[in-house]
């Protein structure tokens, strides 16, 4: 029987298969009626019932005590009081309002204590670029407020320290630590020009200034550099409390010009009293004369004849005019002997420095003179101020170069010039192991420089 059951259901599924078969639509069209008479039951289904806006409604009030019994939420969790920290630089333009809402404090006690404290005044308010660390309680209550500074460069730094003493109130002292000498090694890509480059790798101008120096008997930074030109540098790192202050000197650096690299690396030899740059192969980058008295400026006229700009001439221009704002170092291109500083002329405030080979040096139109007659100066020593004295039109320093009363090309000179000390045969392993040390820092920096392009 169940065998006959079995046959049957089975002929049935068969006769079944083949109709769909042959009658798709028929079939389609018969589950459509099905599908379309189930929904509009459906529907009228739905009709039929009430609606619900005439459906009665009460509303039940009922008392709850609360859990916490009168007392703030707060009182129920055990939430730890903390510190907020922040850190900025000063601003020549803070008051004490402003510079404690920048650092997240809102304190009026805190505030009028720095309105009215002379050591905040003097040391804190208006003065531009000094490191500053508040630390506040969570409801930005003033705790300790730390200034940082490092006045000259005697390798110590100053420390203003403002406490809470409790109740409202707040002392200030004075303090004086070392610095912590570091090193930071960073590259960049020039797009523009060196500054933007240093910028985009958040480098200090000082070390773009540096590097300008190093490789000026190289290359030409006013006309030489060109678009993907790249460089790497490694540089001290002068810190106070583990904040940075300022950076020191380039120790080594390398610069890929137009196809060409030049390297650096700054080397000291035991017992002598200046350290000096040379290549990592260790040959003197050291030069008599400076190519510039002046750091990093464009060259506004250069050794020609030109018209005067005041007495409308055509003359002899025996000499290169410096560009740069009131106040710009001028420094001496070399060792020599001050001959004489005072007012000259057209001249104006002028510096002259005797060197040895009977060459001379001419530094006019200066806003200031910072040595006297008769005193001895190094290369690199800062001698005086770029100004607009004398016949001056505008801020820029006059600079002339003369070999036996002759007035020459400075800059031509100064390219010419070799200064050369070769590294003594006794410091050669001590000096190799550190130009090694530099090549590893130096290629660090590439990839790092070449990552952050990419």
């Amino acid at each position: 029987m169940k065998h006959g059951l079995t046959t049957a259901y089975t002929a049935l599924a068969e006769r079944l298969v083949l109709i769909a078969q042959n009658h798709p639509k028929r079939i389609a069209a018969a589950v459509a009626a099905v599908l379309l008479t189930g929904g509009g039951g459906a529907f009228a289904v739905a009709n039929l019932g009430p609606d619900a806006s005439d459906l009665p409604i009460r509303t039940i009030t009922h008392a709850a005590t609360s859990l916490a019994e009168d007392q703030p939420l707060s009182a129920l969790v055990d939430i730890p009081s903390y510190s907020l920290y922040r850190s900025d630089t000063t601003r020549s333009s803070d008051s004490a309002e402003s510079l404690l809402q920048r650092m997240g404090v809102a304190d009026p006690a805190a505030a009028s204590f720095l309105r009215t404290n002379d050591l905040v005044r003097q040391n804190l308010l208006g003065r531009a670029g000094r490191s500053v660390t508040a630390e506040t309680t969570d409801d930005h209550r003033l705790t300790q407020l730390t200034a940082r500074w490092a006045p000259d460069e005697s390798g110590s730094f100053k420390r203003l320290v403002i406490k809470t003493t409790g109740d409202g109130k707040f002392s200030a002292n004075i303090e004086t630590a070392p610095l912590t000498v570091g090193s930071r090694f960073a590259g960049g890509i020039i797009r523009n020009s060196l500054f933007a480059a240093t910028d985009a790798s958040n480098i200090p101008d000082s070390v773009a200034v540096q590097l300008a120096d190093v490789f000026s008997n190289n290359i030409d930074f006013h006309r030489s550099l060109r678009k993907d030109d790249r460089f790497s540098v490694v540089y001290e790192t002068l810190e106070a409390d583990g904040e940075p202050l300022r950076a020191g000197r380039v120790l080594s650096a390398e610069f890929h010009n137009n196809g060409k690299t030049f390297d650096a690396v700054w080397y000291q030899e035991p017992g002598r009293s200046k350290g000096a740059y040379f290549t990592l192969n260790g040959d003197s980058m050291q030069r008599a004369f400076l190519t510039s008295p002046v750091e990093f400026t464009r060259i506004s006229s250069a050794f020609s004849m030109r018209m005067h700009p005041i007495l409308r001439t055509w003359r002899a221009h025996n000499g290169t005019d410096l560009a740069a704002p009131t106040g710009t170092t001028v420094r001496t291109v070399g060792d020599g002997v001050v001959s004489f500083a005072g007012v000259q002329n057209g001249y104006g405030n002028v510096v002259y420095i005797k060197h040895s080979g009977n060459q001379e040096t001419v530094y006019a139109h200066l806003s200031s003179v910072d040595v006297k007659q008769g005193q001895s100066v190094e290369q690199g020593q800062k001698i005086g101020a770029v100004g607009s004295t004398g016949w001056a039109t505008g801020p820029h320093l006059h600079y002339e170069l003369r070999v036996n009363g002759e007035q020459r090309d400075p800059m031509a000179t100064a390219l010419a010039s070799d200064a050369s000390r070769p590294i003594s045969k006794a410091s050669r392993p001590a000096f190799e192991r550190l130009a090694e040390n530099m090549r590893i820092q130096l290629s660090s920096a590439a990839l790092q420089t070449t990552a952050r392009a990419d």
